[in-house]
This record gives structure tokens, sequence and C-alpha cells, in this order.
């Protein structure tokens, strides 16, 4: 493996209490993020974009059917946006696709003045932020 590739990530797998409700949530998302379907079974999905991959599995060896972003372990996954329009209409699109968004009244900034993202959570509690690269 070369020195250009040590260091970035390489996949994050999920496991979700409902794959067909993560399948719509995820799969909707990482699309509009320009990810394509990669890998389908019958306990799960995966999504790339060049070298990286994210997996939801519906997982036998669950020991609770919620993830809570609170607890120790993963509390979200951020990924970058091009534009704060697109920012804007992936919030507005998240809502019949499964998505909430998270702190409203301090949208889009929410992360701090400086920042422009949105901060969405699925049905099953995990969140994503989309960060607007086009903000300064």
């Amino acid at each position: 493996m070369g020195k250009g590739t040590t260091g970035l990530l390489h996949h994050v797998e999920m496991w979700v209490p409902d794959l067909e409700r993560a399948i719509a949530s995820w799969g909707w998302l990482l699309g509009e993020l320009g990810y394509t379907l990669h890998q389908e079974w019958k306990a799960g999905r995966s999504w790339r974009l060049g070298a990286t991959y994210l997996v939801v599995e519906q997982s036998r060896a669950l020991t609770s059917d919620q993830h809570d972003r609170c607890r120790p372990g993963l509390n979200h996954i951020a990924f970058h946006v091009e534009t704060r329009d697109m920012v804007d209409s992936l919030v507005e699109q998240a809502t019949g696709r499964g998505w909430k968004l998270l702190f409203p009244d301090l949208h889009p900034h929410a992360g701090g003045e400086r920042s422009y993202a949105a901060y969405l959570e699925n049905e099953d509690g995990f969140e994503v932020e989309l960060v607007a690269a086009d903000h300064v």
C-alpha cells in the first residue's frame, strides 16, 4: 500500500436494527452525496465513493435496537458538501427520506457562526453532519 493511502478512511460499518429503513435513509443520502451501491447481501448493503465505503448491516449480534449517539461510541459522521445551496437542498429533501433536522433553531450555524452545516438524525438515532465546503 502506497504512502498516499496511509491514514485515509477505508470504511465505516454500522449495525442497524432495521435494514430496509437504513437502506431508505442512508441509501438516499449517500446517493445524493455521490456514493454508488457497492455490495448487496441479505443482511446488508454498502455504498462506495472513491476508495471509501460505508456499510449498513442488520446483525443478529445486536444488543440493542436503538443507536444512542450520546453514549460512548460513534456520535456522528460528517460529510463535505460542495455548496451551501446543496446543504439547504438536502435538508429540504431529508425529512421525507427518514431524516429530521437537529438543532433547527440554530440551523445552519449550530456548529458556530463560522460554520454552515446541517445536522440530521435518522429514525434509528444515527446523526450526520453536512458541512458546506464553500463557506468561509
